[in-house]
């Protein structure tokens, strides 16, 4: 029976399709609002549709054994309640603890599919993307705690559990804490950069308002706040510690912030190239 991808052009679900295809799973279905722009690989098959719009959603599940479940607050229980409804039998859904800001869609998930797996992840490797404006206007990346720690995952490995999940027994019913192999700090995450791309990136310990000021003309000032005061706030009353449950799930250790550098070096640094 079919897998659904929902949300397969976004920045995970593309990665599932991509890794269900590799596993040689199959036949894979990725929903999509714009199926003529999708660019998804010979094979899959497309529908349109929107889990942030329930209505469009009629057929979709036809046939469909499990779904990766894109994660959409206000839609989720909605969504979840026709998938059921439909004979989805499993739904991996990417979202976080119950008293976390995702915490909604487990909620959702549990009271509604059949049998469910969540994913956890800790922050996304992806985020220092946040940086990127700053780096090329100034070459300095501007925090307040350049020692402040996590485990940050990378999306292709959040994927990948997805895929994992989606196609073999042992995950039903388990919530699974994502994170990467290694606690890394601000400062080292700003040097992996540099050291990925070859340009001289500086890391400047600055006050609060200080770094929402350098975040807001890219991010814009709510996101900047939000950023600074509550992500990094969050993450000074956490002990970093791996879970590896990448690991586990794949067979293969999980990707490190220099790994993700490392393969993306090209368009890291041409998002950060001074202009002129």
């Amino acid at each position: 029976m079919t897998i659904l991808v929902t949300g397969a052009t976004g920045n995970i679900g593309r990665l599932v399709v991509d890794h269900l295809l590799a596993r040689g799973a199959g036949p894979v279905r990725a929903l999509t609002v714009d199926p003529a722009r999708a660019a998804l690989p010979d094979g899959v098959e497309i529908v349109r549709g929107s889990v942030r719009r329930p209505s469009t959603l009629d057929g979709v599940f036809d046939g469909v054994r499990a779904m990766y479940l894109a994660p959409v607050e206000e839609t989720a229980a909605e969504v979840v309640g026709r998938a059921a409804a439909a004979g989805v039998e499993h739904v991996v859904d990417l979202s976080g603890e119950p008293e976390s800001w995702w915490g909604s869609v487990t909620a959702a998930v549990e009271a509604g599919a059949p049998v469910w797996t969540h994913l956890w992840p800790a922050d996304f490797v992806e985020n220092v993307q946040i940086w990127y404006p700053q780096i090329r206007e100034t070459g300095v990346v501007r925090e307040p705690w350049p020692e402040l720690a996590s485990t940050p995952t990378a999306m292709t490995d959040i994927a990948e559990v997805a895929a994992v999940a989606l196609t073999e027994d042992g995950y039903a019913g388990r919530a699974l804490t994502l994170t990467g192999p290694e606690p890394v700090s601000r400062a080292e995450s700003v040097a992996a950069l540099a050291a990925a791309t070859g340009i001289p990136i500086a890391f400047e310990q600055v006050t609060e308002t200080e770094a929402v000021a350098a975040l807001e003309p890219s991010a814009g000032r709510e996101t900047a706040e939000f950023l600074v005061h509550t992500v990094l706030g969050m993450l000074r009353d956490v002990v970093p510690a791996p879970s590896g449950v990448v690991e586990e799930a794949t067979g293969r250790p999980g990707t490190t912030v220099a790994d993700w550098a490392g393969a993306h070096a090209e368009e890291i640094r041409a998002a950060i190239r001074p202009r002129g």
